[in-house]
């Protein structure tokens, strides 16, 4: 049974752009099926809970199914962590779950809100993608529900073209409905940090290589206003998982038990002038100033992973306008040279992000359109503004000199162009997708806007 809930204006956690979309809430897996009789002019898309920033869980004037109710355990093995669930499962509910009995996310993202599927179609990383690599390395098999009706099941060794298309494949591929994963064991709910300041981005740079092969997660927050001496200075959190032994023995007799804090929320659309550059260079002042060098810190696992989590709706705090995250990333070769003409060329347009994060990436999971590659990855989030798509224009044009891309589940106004230059495995996910959706039933803003079953001009 499905429901046609309504046509409604959404938008992705970017709040940019907006899409008319025919909304359906399937309640089962048969549900799902039901859907897809459905007449759409533009087709289908699955939607996790819209975390994804831009268009890729869009599809104006066409059908969206919201996976949502499709979020049931399965199966779990105690011994070897293999947790077998429906694609709505969200990460907080995996973690709410296993993480008492000691297994933990293999790889997750900034965000716990957000679904199974929706991770493995984006093949999204972490702070550890230099250890271990994206999601997609730890998923074992998937259920696709394809355009035709037919339920098929995929791994590296069944179906592996049909597997390896949709980590990564942004939904596009089929339906998944259940997802195999592979978790991590884990001794306690905490983390020990150690946070490395530093004053400059070669001293950033040679820290991460110098360090995070030692640590099984790395990140750095950058302070993107900083000109002169301080160019590219951060605050690096180098992590790794807790044992019983290292916690306090006040925490050892329950070790999963972290604190319950009070979410916050940001109400209201905040104005436009309240992100300007004299209080974005405030901010990143300010928060460079309370986070000197400290080596062995205990956080809590949301602390760590999820610091925004715990400030709902924290997306207004843009303004009405919404924002963008470019993310890219740069492959080592000349990536210092690389990333300084990309900061500069930022803040010689006074285009200043509101948060800059650079992590290290490693070998990609194989998805044929997966974002990740051995290189750095910045992350820089931007209030819309006049002007803005001029300047991220520019800095599209480094990266593809540079030899990078763009991440697809971040990108909101990429050009088509830049992406059939950067994705040169198109035309191999392409063949799959014409196999499994002959009459293109699957679709999204993203798709039609990159233009993804037409072939580079």
């Amino acid at each position: 049974m499905t429901s046609l809930t309504l046509h409604k204006q959404i938008t992705g956690w970017g709040r940019y752009p907006r899409a008319l979309c025919h909304l359906y809430r399937p309640e089962r897996v048969g549900g799902v099926i039901g859907t897809l009789q459905h007449a759409e002019p533009n087709g289908f898309l699955p939607r996790g809970l819209g975390r994804a920033y831009g268009d890729a869980a869009l599809n104006s004037e066409g059908g969206i199914i919201l996976m949502e109710r499709i979020d049931r355990f399965l199966a779990f093995d105690e011994s070897t962590g293999v947790v077998r669930c429906e694609a709505g499962v969200s990460l907080a509910d995996i973690i709410s779950t296993f993480l008492p009995r000691g297994w933990f996310l293999p790889v997750t993202p900034g965000t716990k809100f957000c679904t199974v599927g929706a991770c493995v179609a984006c093949d999204v990383h972490g702070k550890n993608h230099h250890h271990d690599g994206s999601i997609g390395n730890f998923v074992r098999s998937l259920t696709l529900l394809l355009p035709s009706g037919e339920t098929v099941r995929c791994s590296r060794e069944q179906n592996p073209e049909l597997f390896y298309a949709t980590i990564g494949g942004m939904g596009l591929t089929g339906i998944t409905l259940e997802v195999e994963l592979q978790l991590r064991r884990v001794d306690t709910g905490w983390m020990v940090v150690d946070y490395v300041r530093t004053r400059d981005l070669d001293e950033t740079l040679r820290t991460f290589h110098e360090r995070d092969e030692h640590y099984l997660y790395s990140v750095a927050w950058l302070d993107c206003v900083a000109q002169g001496r301080g160019f590219g200075r951060g605050v690096l959190m180098f992590g790794r998982h807790a044992t019983v032994d290292n916690l306090p023995p006040a925490r050892r007799q329950n070790p999963f038990t972290i604190p319950r804090k009070r979410d916050k929320s940001v109400p209201v659309d905040l104005p436009e002038f309240v992100l300007n550059p004299l209080s974005l260079k405030a901010f990143n002042g300010a928060y460079y100033a309370t986070h000197p060098s400290r080596e062995g810190v205990f956080v809590d696992y949301n602390t760590y992973f999820y610091p925004l989590d715990s400030i709902l709706q924290w997306n207004r705090a843009y303004g009405k306008r919404g924002f963008v995250q470019w993310q890219c990333v740069l492959p080592y070769e000349n990536g210092m040279e690389n990333l300084t003409r990309i900061l500069e060329t930022a803040q010689r347009r006074h285009a200043y992000p509101f948060l800059s994060v650079l992590k290290r990436m490693g070998e990609s999971s194989g998805g044929i359109l997966s974002f990740p590659m051995p290189g750095y990855t910045i992350a820089l989030d931007f209030p819309i503004r006049n002007g803005l798509f001029e300047v991220l224009n520019e800095l599209d044009k480094i990266v593809i000199e540079a030899g990078g891309r763009l991440y697809l589940a971040k990108d909101a106004r990429m050009s088509a162009e830049t992406f059939h230059t950067t994705y040169p495995q198109l035309p191999r996910w392409q063949a799959v997708k014409t196999q499994v959706d002959p009459k293109g039933v699957l679709q999204s803003d993203l798709a039609r806007r990159l233009r993804l079953m037409e072939v580079a001009k």
